[in-house]
């Protein structure tokens, strides 16, 4: 079909579908949206490798040619409304920016401290979109006003010169926080978030400090596309099958659309129940719908209908627990290998003129 097809369905279809009364998804009438990046393995093809590139580090170059995607996601459905894919070595700040034209008007948007800059937060700030962004502790804030809540008005400026001149500087508000627990992760370090929501009054501190991590919620949904809709296994040791560019990219936006059916799905089952979509399984969810997809009756409107029905029923009774307080720290299990790294050199050699016996010489 090629890869336009498939982002014309995707950019039809796939949209927000948060409403006021979802769980989760709004905060004071403003509906929370994340945007951040991943990076996925593609097959390693000399077309592949020319296209995406590979991360390089003091051991050599990655196993595989890596894509950089960029999303953004509704938070409280996990519903991925757009993303834009480039190379390994493609900057993630730059790709976000072409997201920004599909913004809702009501949107609150919250990033990490890797999107943060003047001219991010002055080209948003001017269309009218909320922001709630963690920034770097070295960043120089110098407070303007003192709120009630602890946190301060200061302004950022596009450079120190314009800094030291007062020139061109906006107002924000920033939120100065620490965790008290030696269990968290964090502890002894301070944070730091920045919101344009300058009233400390209708906006508190701790609540708005309490919200930014929902942005968290973006990184369940790549887990869970690259880790449970279509995963790793024998045959498919990269995150896609595709031996081209074009095919990486018709991949990506297919298996988001894929994504975008079972969440919407899921839902409309919470909806049925009442209950908070963060409560059903995703991969209880997945399964349901690959096992009662053959037995979908559309003979008629009536026998769609009823399969359709069974289908909610079904999700809404795939009850997970609540989320248990818990820490993830930021380590891996194995970092290191016995083995030698694999180079350049070790891929694509030429095709062998000798079969293995007729290399054996017996001494």
């Amino acid at each position: 079909m090629g890869v336009e097809a498939v982002r014309s369905v995707f950019e039809q279809v796939v949209r927000p579908l948060a409403t006021p009364s979802t769980p989760g998804a709004f905060y004071q009438g403003l509906r929370l949206m994340a945007i951040d990046g991943t990076v996925q393995d593609v097959p390693g093809t000399p077309a592949n490798a020319a296209h995406f590139g590979r991360s390089r580090g003091g051991r050599g170059d990655s196993a595989f040619p890596q894509l950089r995607k960029v999303s953004r996601v509704e938070v409280g459905t996990h519903i991925e409304v757009a993303l834009v894919l480039g190379g390994y070595h493609d900057g993630e700040q730059t790709l976000a920016e072409k997201l920004w034209d599909k913004l809702p008007a009501d949107s609150l948007l919250l990033e990490d401290r890797g999107f943060f800059s003047y001219e991010h937060w002055n080209a948003l700030d001017t269309r009218g979109i909320k922001l709630l962004v963690r920034i770097k502790s070295n960043m120089v804030l110098k407070p303007t006003q003192r709120l009630a809540d602890g946190s301060f008005l200061a302004k950022i400026y596009p450079s120190p010169y314009h800094r030291s001149q007062d020139r061109d500087g906006m107002v924000v508000r920033v939120i100065e926080y620490a965790l008290d627990d030696p269990q968290r992760t964090g502890h002894g370090e301070q944070h730091r978030v920045m919101t344009n929501l300058l009233d400390a009054e209708h906006y508190p501190a701790l609540e708005l400090v309490i919200l930014y991590h929902e942005r968290w919620e973006e990184e369940l949904v790549f887990d869970e596309q690259k880790t449970h809709l279509d995963p790793r296994r024998a045959g498919k040791p990269a995150h896609f099958r595709s031996q081209t560019p074009v095919g990486v990219e018709q991949e990506v936006y297919a298996l988001s659309l894929a994504h975008f059916v079972i969440r919407a799905l899921m839902l409309e089952a919470a909806q049925t129940v009442d209950v908070d979509v963060d409560r059903l399984s995703f991969t209880g969810c997945l399964r349901i719908l690959q096992a009662r997809l053959p037995e979908c009756e559309r003979a008629t409107p009536q026998s769609l209908e009823r399969w359709y029905d069974c289908l909610l029923w079904e999700m809404a009774h795939e009850r997970i627990e609540p989320r248990r307080n818990r820490i993830n720290p930021r380590v891996v299990k194995r970092k290191m290998s016995k083995f030698a790294k694999k180079r350049p050199q070790h891929r694509g050699g030429p095709p062998l003129k000798k079969t293995f016996a007729q290399t054996v010489v017996i001494t």
